[in-house]
C-alpha cells in the first residue's frame, strides 16, 4: 500500500470499530430499560474478547495461507512473522481492519437473544462461535472454495450478515420465547438511542464498505456512493410501506430500513454502480419490512429483528449481485449479473455460497447453544428475567427511575 491507501484503511478500520458501540446504542434503545446495560455489555464484550482471539489464532485460520480451500493454518498465529519493515505495515493494517469485522459479527447476534440469555453463556459463546463458525465461513468466502468458484461478497453480506442472521435464528430456537411474548408489547424504551445508533452505524458503514477496497481508489469511491444511496432508499421504502399499511411514518421504521439497506448493499458495494444501489435499497426495504413480521407467525422470538434485517437483508443483497454485478464498470474479471449480460451463472454461485453458509452456520450454532445449555445453561431464571438483567447480571442500573422508563 502507498501512504494514501494505508491512511484510508487505517481510518476505515477505526470507522468499523465505531460501529460496534453504534450497534450497542441501536439495540440498547430498542430493548427494555431494565436490560439496556446488559445489551451494551454484550456488544462491548465482543470488543474485549474478539481482538485477542483474532490476533492469537483467528486471523491465521481465516486467511493464512490465503489459497487454502477450507481453512487456513497457523503460519500467522500469535502474529508470527507479521512486521512493518517489508510492507510498511500493509499486512498489519489489513489484519486490524478484518479484526473489526470479526468483532461486530457475533455482536449482531446479541439483538436476537436480548432479555433472557445468561451473560456467562454469552461470554463463552462469542469466542467459540467466532472460531467454529465465523472463521471457517470467512475463509470459504474470501480465498476458500466458495470464493474460488466465483461467488461475490465485497464486504460481508454472506460472511457476516447472513452468517450472523441465521446463527441468531438457531440461538433463539434454543433459548425459547421471552416471558409474555408475543402477547405483551415490547416497544423501544428510548428512540433517541435508536436514532443515535443508526447514525453511528451509517457513518461507520462507509468504512465498512468503502474500506473493503483496501485502498483510496475508484472502487472505494463507488462503494461509498452505493452505501449512501442504498441506505436512504431502503429507509424510504420501509417508511412508505408503514405509512400505507399502518398510517404512520415511524422513526423506528426509518431507522430499521436504513440498517436493512446498509446490510443489503454490503455484499455488492464494489460490484454495482449507477442506479443499482437505489434499486437494491428500495427492494430490500420492502422485503425486510414484511420479513420482520414473520417471527410472530412462525413462533420464533427474535427480540430485535436480527433475522428479519440481517439474515433477510444480507441474503437479498447477496442474491441481487446476480442481477446487478457490472464488471465492465469496475474493469474487473468477476462474473457479470443477469442484467449486464452474464446469464444465470453468478446467480447460481450466490445461491450456493449462501446455501452453504446458512446450513453450516445454523447447524454449528445450534450445537454450540445446545452444549452450553447442557453445561452452564443459557437462559436466566424467570424471576431474573422479570426483574431485568442489568441488576442481576451486572449489578448496575441504567436509570435512577426504571419504572418511568420501562417498556410496556
Amino acid at each position: 500500500m502507498d501512504p494514501g491507501d494505508l491512511a484510508w484503511v487505517l481510518v476505515s478500520a477505526a470507522l468499523v470499530l465505531f460501529m460496534t458501540p453504534g450497534l450497542a446504542f441501536f439495540y440498547g434503545g430498542m430493548d427494555r430499560s431494565r436490560n439496556v446495560l446488559n445489551m451494551l455489555m454484550m456488544n462491548f464484550w465482543c470488543l474485549l474478547v474478539v481482538p485477542p482471539v483474532w490476533a492469537i489464532v483467528g486471523y491465521s485460520l481465516a486467511q493464512e495461507p490465503f489459497d487454502n480451500s477450507l481453512i487456513g493454518g497457523f503460519d500467522a498465529a500469535f502474529l508470527s512473522g507479521i512486521g512493518i519493515i517489508d510492507d510498511n505495515g500493509a499486512t498489519l493494517v489489513t489484519i486490524a481492519f478484518l479484526g473489526m469485522f470479526a468483532v461486530i459479527t457475533p455482536a449482531l447476534i446479541s439483538g436476537a437473544v436480548a432479555d433472557r440469555m445468561k451473560f456467562s453463556a454469552w461470554a463463552v459463546f462469542v469466542p467459540v462461535w467466532l472460531l467454529l463458525v465465523f472463521v471457517p465461513v470467512f475463509k470459504w468466502v474470501y480465498g476458500g472454495f466458495l470464493g474460488q468458484r466465483g461467488s461475490l461478497d465485497f464486504a460481508g453480506g454472506t460472511a457476516i450478515h447472513v452468517n450472523a442472521g441465521v446463527a441468531a435464528l438457531a440461538a433463539v430456537l434454543v433459548l425459547g420465547k421471552r416471558k409474555g411474548w408475543p402477547t405483551e408489547g415490547h416497544p423501544p424504551h428510548s428512540m433517541p438511542l435508536v436514532m443515535l445508533g443508526t447514525g453511528i452505524l451509517w457513518f461507520g458503514w462507509f468504512g465498512f464498505n468503502a474500506g473493503s477496497a483496501l485502498g483510496a481508489n475508484g472502487t472505494a469511491v463507488q462503494a461509498f456512493m452505493n452505501t449512501f444511496l442504498a441506505a436512504g432508499a431502503a429507509g424510504l421504502s420501509w417508511a412508505l410501506v408503514e405509512r400505507v399499511r399502518d398510517g404512520h411514518f415511524t422513526n423506528l421504521g426509518a431507522a430499521t430500513g436504513i440498517v436493512a439497506g446498509l446490510v443489503a448493499i454490503t455484499p455488492g458495494a464494489g460490484f454495482v454502480a449507477g442506479m443499482s444501489p437505489i434499486y437494491i435499497g428500495l427492494v430490500t426495504g420492502v422485503i425486510c419490512c414484511f420479513a420482520v413480521g414473520l417471527k410472530t407467525k412462525a413462533g420464533y422470538d427474535d427480540a430485535l429483528d436480527v433475522v428479519g434485517v440481517h439474515f433477510v437483508g444480507g441474503l437479498v443483497g447477496s442474491m441481487l449481485i446476480g442481477l446487478f454485478s457490472d464488471p465492465d464498470f469496475f474493469g474487473t474479471d468477476v462474473m457479470a449479473g443477469l442484467f449486464h449480460g452474464g446469464g444465470l451463472e453468478l446467480l447460481a454461485e450466490q445461491a450456493l455460497a449462501n446455501g452453504v453458509t446458512i446450513v453450516y452456520s445454523f447447524v454449528v450454532t445450534l450445537g454450540i447453544m445446545l452444549a452450553l445449555k447442557a453445561t452452564i445453561g443459557v437462559r436466566v431464571d424467570r424471576d431474573v428475567e422479570a426483574a431485568g438483567l442489568d441488576v442481576s447480571e451486572h449489578g448496575e442500573t441504567a436509570y435512577h427511575s426504571d419504572t418511568t422508563m420501562e417498556r410496556a
